[in-house]
């Protein structure tokens, strides 16, 4: 009887997985559509599932000055808060050097291209795998 429960939470366990991984991936493509959009640049998917316990995704992008970087996260809310998706919290909007969208599953964060370059996530995060919005599907 206990093997037969254990089989069940398991399994329980193994579809909720799946279903956050799936709804993370549709946040991610949500994200990056309207980040190119608004004509974000040099945009980047790190898959960090195996690598951290933080979240599933980053999305990085780079707007040329301070009103496109806050476009580009104006239209990221937008387009996810319609598809019933909200940040858990948005930092560094005013100064807008680098605003972070935390999602929970996703994170995104936007810069200027100063302060990509100064903090290089993709460096720091060099152990993600980086993907394509296509290998999403």
């Amino acid at each position: 009887m206990n093997i037969i429960k254990s089989r069940y939470w398991i399994k329980q366990k193994e579809r909720r997985e799946v279903m956050d991984l799936t709804k993370s991936k549709t946040m991610v493509k949500l994200a990056v559509a309207a980040l190119e959009d608004k004509k974000a640049e040099d945009v980047k998917i790190i898959d960090i599932t195996e690598v951290s316990v933080l979240a599933d995704y980053f999305v990085i992008a780079s707007g040329m000055n301070k009103n496109q970087v806050q476009a580009l996260v104006d239209n990221v809310e937008e387009t996810l808060g319609k598809a019933g998706y909200h940040s858990r919290q948005v930092e560094g909007y005013q100064s807008a050097n680098w605003i972070l969208l935390d999602y929970g599953d996703i994170i995104v964060h936007v810069f200027d291209a100063e302060n990509r370059l100064f903090y290089d996530l993709e460096r720091i995060w060099r152990d993600g795998k980086f993907i394509t919005a296509d290998e999403l599907s």
